[in-house]
């Protein structure tokens, strides 16, 4: 499994990151991904993000998480960095492995 650390202001050409992530993952044939969106966080910078009733956002963390063979996650790689360079922002990205007990394309 690939996951993915970004903030939600995060962006590409007005598209938010998370989102090209995802969509890049799609189109190189990559079994499955998922985006999540956290109410509370930080990281390098130590600064929390917090979801508040007042505020409307205060770049809360986005987690994508990908799921394939480990070779295609592996080519997907590079895809991920040069993602991460154009948006010009920080971020995290993790490997682990997973069992995948299940999974079945809906017919």
């Amino acid at each position: 499994m690939l996951r993915i650390f970004v903030g939600e202001s995060d962006h590409i050409n007005h598209q938010p990151l998370y989102e090209v992530i995802l969509i890049s993952a799609r189109e190189k044939g990559l079994a499955g991904g998922t985006v999540l969106k956290g109410i509370m966080s930080y990281g390098a910078s130590t600064h929390i993000h917090l979801a508040r009733l007042i505020e409307l956002s205060e770049d809360l963390p986005i987690v994508i998480e990908i799921i394939d063979h480990t070779e295609k996650i592996d080519a997907f790689l590079p895809v991920v960095n040069e993602l991460f360079e154009k948006c010009g922002k920080g971020g995290l990205i993790t490997l682990e492995k997973v069992d995948v007990l299940y999974y079945k394309p809906k017919k």
